[in-house]
């Protein structure tokens, strides 16, 4: 939910893009459909949001599968403002100065959770680094406010890398979250056009760190296919977070938000999904989405009690 009435003009919303040239969207392909969103549920979804004056990645990110998870009562909310010190350039959230953190936000957070009667919620955020620690003290605040108000929903939350900050990521870690997430975005290659103020490995460090600090806590991570990348990349990719421990991988197509942002290089077909499913199931993943309209929280709930299972069937197996 948009607060700053600003940001709805492109101009301001991103700043920093305003000196790309504009790059022809293009057809989508016919796999490649979203509901609109429709129904007595969206509206409730969208009453509470609004009540309680909390942002949506759903929204912000103008998330193509908002109607059918609003539909079932699943939101992503997303802490710390809508306004993101990072400029990437695949992401439509607005970018630029944030306000400062709102100290009652997490407690809103725990009540719309508990409103909303959710079996499973997702946190993200916005990249925060002004603040010295990234923001993780809030973090750990929402968590606990949710744990608070909805004690038997579980939590799963997406943060970003902290700039790197071992205590920083410590601290959210102890916090215990059911499951942490961390997007790669894309291969190693592409960081310095599409995730120029990231570093590969730093992320891929964070997620290492999550699994030192609490084997237990699932760990999981997403890329985006579309930008330029090889499947051979995508692989190593895999190898690399396997490598770290990751429980849980998702895949989806990148789709350009605005002409301002990085061109869609090519649209994966459903049948290189199935593709890059098999692949990630062989390399040892528990648990797999890949297809073109997969993000990092759809369906998160349902996959979460398969993610359970898998690590249940799994350590049968060991026994």
């Amino acid at each position: 939910m948009t607060y700053n009435q600003d940001l709805l003009i492109r101009e301001k919303r991103h700043p920093e893009k305003q000196k790309n040239p504009d790059r022809p969207m293009g057809k989508k392909p016919a796999w490649i459909r979203a509901k609109a969103p429709v129904g007595d549920t969206y509206k409730e979804t969208k009453s509470i949001v609004s009540d309680m004056k909390l942002t949506t990645v759903c929204e912000e990110a103008g998330c193509p599968n908002i109607g059918e998870c609003w539909e079932k009562k699943h939101a992503t909310f997303m802490i710390m403002g809508e306004i993101c010190t990072r400029a990437c350039s695949f992401c439509n959230v607005a970018t630029g100065k944030p306000d400062e953190l709102d100290k009652y936000e997490p407690l809103r957070v725990g009540v719309a959770v508990e409103k909303m009667g959710l079996d499973h919620v997702v946190i993200t955020a916005v990249d925060r680094d002004d603040l010295a620690d990234g923001g993780a003290r809030h973090w750990v605040k929402t968590i606990e406010a949710i744990r608070f108000k909805a004690p038997e929903t579980t939590v799963e939350i997406l943060p970003g890398d902290f700039k790197g900050d071992m205590a920083a990521i410590d601290e959210v870690a102890e916090a215990k979250p059911d499951v942490f997430n961390h997007n790669l975005e894309t291969v190693p290659r592409l960081y310095p056009t599409i995730r120029p103020g990231a570093r590969f490995f730093r992320s891929l460090r964070l997620l290492e760190r999550v699994k030192d600090i609490d084997p237990n806590i699932f760990t999981k991570s997403g890329l985006m296919v579309g930008l330029g990348e090889t499947k051979e990349e995508i692989g190593q990719v895999m190898d690399d977070l396997r490598a770290a421990k990751v429980d849980f991988i998702t895949i989806g197509q990148y789709l350009q938000p605005t002409p301002k942002h990085a061109p869609v290089d090519r649209f994966w077909t459903p049948e290189e999904f199935k593709s890059l499913e098999k692949m990630a199931r062989a390399k040892g993943f528990l648990m797999v989405s890949a297809t073109p309209l997969t993000r990092s929280s759809y369906h998160a709930g349902d996959d979460f009690k398969r993610l359970r299972e898998a690590r249940l069937k799994q350590l049968n197996k060991l026994g």
